[in-house]
């Protein structure tokens, strides 16, 4: 299903749930992405979605340059959800085939070239891109890390879905009802956007480092996957290997 209209604004959601200690740093980094796109002429609108917030995020979100919308779910669905519908209203003058929503975590750090590149991938007829992500490797024992370098070809997408590199055309997430409530909201999606015949892009050109920590406040995801998927390769005995540098 190729593109037959050009992206013109970028709606870029970020859900949080007492994420003080990492919020920052994700904005910080989103923002220098957004810059990016906003020179190739794209409007850019980011939505930090706090939810159930009972620490610093509220103070951190006010004081970027974001659009801060509240909600009390604890549900990364719900967080995913609100954020678009809130920025799409700013966007209420182009059709949504027009509007590309690209959805991140805030324990997550996106590269410069994370908005360009998805564009890049629309408009060579990209409805969907699940991109990949690396764990913050601090967060890891080194027989973790070894695990995850034996399971990992830098330079290739597995093509599996996680909600902090991702991206999707307005009009085919409308198509498909949504971020899905379930545990693993981002998978559920991209498998209704291929089962609805959207063209899923798999990249690794554009990666994000995300928090490798052992609980996740906004509930099961990555970091808990991370870690039982680590934990049981470790035990298996993965010999330690060389770690590839990759620049960005």
């Amino acid at each position: 299903m190729p593109t037959t209209h050009p992206i013109e604004a970028i709606v870029v959601v970020v859900p949080a749930r007492d994420e003080e200690e990492l919020l920052a740093a994700s904005l910080g980094a989103l923002e220098i992405a957004a810059l990016a796109a906003r020179a190739a002429g794209i409007g850019v609108q980011i939505v930090v979605v706090l939810d159930a917030c009972r620490d610093a995020s509220a103070d951190i979100a006010s004081a970027a340059d974001v659009m801060v919308v509240e909600i009390d779910e604890c549900s990364a669905a719900a967080g995913r959800n609100a954020g678009v519908d809130a920025a799409l209203q700013l966007f209420a003058d182009l059709p949504p085939e027009r509007i590309w929503t690209a959805h991140t975590d805030a324990d997550s750090i996106v590269p410069p070239h994370w908005l360009t590149h998805q564009l890049s991938l629309a408009r060579r007829g990209a409805v969907a891109i699940a991109g990949t992500v690396r764990p913050d490797f601090a967060d890891l024992t080194p027989e973790q890390t070894d695990a995850w370098w034996a399971a990992h070809t830098p330079g290739v997408a597995d093509g599996r879905a996680h909600g902090a590199n991702l991206g999707v055309r307005a009009d085919a997430l409308r198509d498909v009802g949504g971020f899905p409530r379930a545990d693993r909201e981002d998978i559920t999606l991209v498998d209704a956007l291929r089962g609805s015949g959207a063209e899923v892009v798999a990249s690794d050109a554009a990666w994000v480092r995300t928090s490798g920590r052992a609980a996740r406040q906004a509930g099961r995801g990555y970091a808990e996957r991370l870690r039982d998927d680590l934990q049981r390769a470790a035990a298996d005995g993965i010999r330690r290997v060389a770690h590839p540098i990759s620049m960005i």
